[in-house]
């Protein structure tokens, strides 16, 4: 049974502008649990330019994606937020004045009186393959990410893909499942080299395959696969033997359930006020790319000072007999301690 999370503020979204908004909100006390599609923390900056450089972060004439990732996650150690990887947020229920019922499509349910969506343009849906069918196999035999690896123990698994995600998913369930075999379009991958390093030693050893080709149809009955047809480069067709396949096709934002939270909208994005960046629903506020108000800069800068006043009114929510004191970290020995500064 799962227990229900109870927590001052949820952020849906673990990119740059929510992993400040924890700095900003633990610097008023507030304790944060954080929800992302993604298995990794920054957001689009960590997913699509990990590696590509960022300009236009104050005092920072240039840093990478992941770098500045790395950074926010250093900053907001002192707070210890708790983060809740590979689960989307389903539907946010009012239950109380202020206080949120929030559920994820892995079942996970968060009691909070305040919900922060930081979602940049949406959630990173996972593209389906153009596979005449593959919809009748989601979700049983087909699986876009992997929750628990213990699901794929002693499965014959068929991968598809040539990124890091495929390939990290190779070497992590070679060893639990009955037998791996790793399919891409070309003789040239995208991943990390030591990956596929490994991965070509395990073939080598005879540990798993590796074919070259497309997948352009899936055999079974009632959503259970039994293999999967491929065209191969030299357009000979042949059958794969699989039980389960996991597609790694690169990811697609969408807007994703949104829509659905009874939050208003406007052109799929979040109007907000410019005083506290909050929706037309008291206690749920949404930051940086996700919003829209009159002047608005798509900006990292931009997200980094929206949660900041964000905070100041979620902490009306929170505590709502505490009168909040504005302090300077340089000058409040009160914050420099939550910081842990000697």
């Amino acid at each position: 049974m799962t227990v229900t999370i109870k927590t001052d503020v949820l952020i849906i979204g673990a990119g740059p502008c929510g992993l400040f908004a924890v700095f900003e909100l633990g610097l008023l006390d507030m304790k944060v649990h954080l929800v992302d599609i993604l298995d990794k923390l920054g957001g689009q900056c960590a997913e699509l330019y990990p590696e590509k450089p960022i300009y236009d972060i104050p005092a920072i004439p240039m840093v990478t994606g992941q770098g500045l990732t790395d950074a926010l996650m250093e900053q907001i150690k002192p707070f210890n937020p708790t983060f809740h990887l590979n689960e989307m947020v389903e539907t946010i229920e009012k239950i109380g004045d202020p206080l949120f019922r929030v559920t994820t499509d892995a079942g996970q349910v968060f009691e909070t009186k305040v919900v922060v969506i930081s979602a940049g343009g949406g959630s990173f849906q996972p593209k389906r393959p153009p596979v005449p069918g593959i919809e009748a196999y989601e979700g049983t035999s087909v699986f876009y990410a992997v929750r628990k690896m213990e699901q794929f123990r002693g499965k014959d698994l068929l991968i598809v893909g040539g990124g890091d995600s495929a390939l990290d998913w190779v070497l992590n369930l070679q060893p639990i499942a009955k037998r791996v075999t790793l399919l891409h379009r070309r003789d040239d991958f995208r991943a990390a080299p030591h990956s596929v390093d490994q991965m070509r030693a395990l073939v080598a050893a005879g540990k798993m395959d590796m074919k070259l080709g497309q997948v352009t149809g899936l055999e079974g009955e009632n959503g259970v696969l039994s293999g999967a047809t491929v065209k191969g480069n030299d357009n000979e067709i042949f059958k794969v033997e699989c039980n389960t396949m996991l597609p790694f096709f690169g990811l697609t934002m969408k807007l994703g359930p949104v829509a659905n939270w009874g939050i208003k909208l406007e052109n799929n994005l979040v109007p907000v006020d410019t005083e506290a960046f909050e929706t037309n629903v008291p206690g749920i506020f949404a930051i940086g790319d996700i919003n829209t108000y009159p002047g608005k800069l798509k900006l990292i800068l931009s997200g980094f000072h929206e949660g900041a006043l964000m905070a100041q009114k979620a902490s009306r929510y929170v505590f709502p007999d505490k009168r909040v004191v504005f302090q300077y970290t340089t000058s409040s020995s009160s914050l420099q301690k939550k910081l842990g500064v000697n």
